[in-house]
């Protein structure tokens, strides 16, 4: 059977690839040939896990939402990585790719980050390895913020507002490139999700996949089975879904059901929903689903939340829309406020703003009682409260 995953030439179907300036070549290159042979070395897999055990606090819980399972007729367990330490799923992937970069000789590592999460796991892995970090992030981002910011400054590294384009993630993703550009030799540039060239979508789904790894041996224990009926995951470039998925990608007895940013409405133009509009393009160094105008120029996204306003998505999650392998269902802005706070009210959960958009996905459903579903919080609400308080 054909897989989902990606093939040898760095492609998911039509989607993937390499699409860099020459300067990053060589950098690029450097990471296709090395990424592999250190994952999957014995002692990288023995000082990964022994972080992911003992610092990051795994393996999550896989947890019986019993109340929301009673309001929705489905049998609904929550994948917690919002009890990772720092707060989402992020820190599995910083993790991974500073033991890599460490490897590589590198000495710097450069980031970019929308909600702040991956900034902040990416400063404290920095801190935790002793090594110099900067991390772009859209001025947009930084206002909305701000407890995220100061908790990169508070770890030590330097944090670089960027005032082009929305001042979003987008445009935090291209000074990072324009800086990589600059420091070829001596950067790691650790990408947050499952965005830019090959092999950055591979590499973060694999170090994510310790998320489908656990919930197969989960639900094992709790259900007597390794597979769920349905997997939901929310989508802005896509990493936290890429992780959830990945161990039941090819197992047609699981459903994949995403969730992308609806903003205030997919006909509204202030929408983040890529995979409901985008056409095929080319974004950060890889071929994917964008959204455009009429002369291929990238069109500004919106959401209300910091970190799925991304114009593209990960190539994975591409493939999977354009192969009817995952359903892709957008949230706007207003679901996805009214799905925290039944979150919250019902379990005593407050998840972050994106993750909110996967439980907003729940009530658009019509699936058998029997059905039992796995649905990732990916992060913590702490860093959205206000936004979430200025909504009541």
């Amino acid at each position: 059977m054909k897989s989902f995953l990606i093939d040898e030439n760095g492609y998911y179907g039509e989607f993937g690839g390499a699409y860099i300036p020459e300067i990053l070549h060589q950098c690029v290159e450097e990471l296709q040939n090395t990424y592999l042979k250190v994952m999957q070395s014995d002692s990288f897999r023995q000082e990964y896990e022994q972080l992911l055990r003992d610092y990051v606090g795994r393996p999550s819980p896989l947890y019986h939402a019993k109340r929301l399972s009673e309001k929705y007729g489905y049998k609904i367990y929550l994948k917690r990585e919002d009890l990772n330490h720092t707060g989402s799923h992020k820190i599995n992937n910083t993790i991974g790719q500073i033991l890599l970069a460490r490897r590589m000789g590198k000495k710097r590592i450069i980031a970019e980050t929308g909600a702040g999460q991956h900034g902040v796991a990416t400063a404290t892995v920095c801190a935790l390895m002793d090594m110099e970090c900067v991390v772009y992030m859209g001025q947009t981002d930084v206002e909305r913020q701000v407890v995220n910011v100061e908790k990169m400054n508070m770890l030590g590294a330097t944090v670089i507002p960027v005032t082009s384009g929305n001042m979003t993630l987008k445009d935090a993703t291209n000074e990072a490139i324009r800086d990589w550009c600059c420091h070829p030799s001596d950067t790691f540039y650790i990408i947050g999700s499952v965005v830019g060239p090959h092999p950055y979508p591979d590499m973060v789904s694999k170090l994510q996949s310790v998320i489908s790894q656990e919930i197969k041996k989960q639900l094992l224990e709790q259900e007597g089975r390794e597979h769920p009926d349905y997997l939901i995951a929310c989508v802005g470039g896509g990493s936290n879904a890429a992780g959830t998925i990945y161990h039941f990608i090819d197992d047609m007895r699981t459903q994949i059901i995403l969730a992308e940013a609806g903003g205030k409405g997919v006909e509204t133009g202030m929408t983040a929903a890529t995979i409901t509009l985008g056409k095929t393009g080319i974004i950060h160094g890889t071929r994917t689903y964008v959204i455009q105008n009429e002369d291929g120029q990238i069109e500004e996204p919106y959401s209300i939340s910091a970190g799925l306003d991304y114009p593209g998505i990960g190539p994975i999650h591409a493939n999977l829309a354009v192969k009817n392998r995952a359903t892709v269902i957008p949230v706007n802005d207003d679901e996805a406020i009214e799905a925290a706070y039944e979150l919250t009210k019902l379990e005593g959960i407050i998840p972050a703003l994106e993750s909110a958009h996967a439980v907003g996905v729940l009530n658009k459903l019509s699936l058998t009682p029997d059905a039992v579903i796995v649905l990732t919080i990916s992060g913590r609400g702490d860093k959205d409260i206000n936004t979430y308080l200025d909504r009541i």
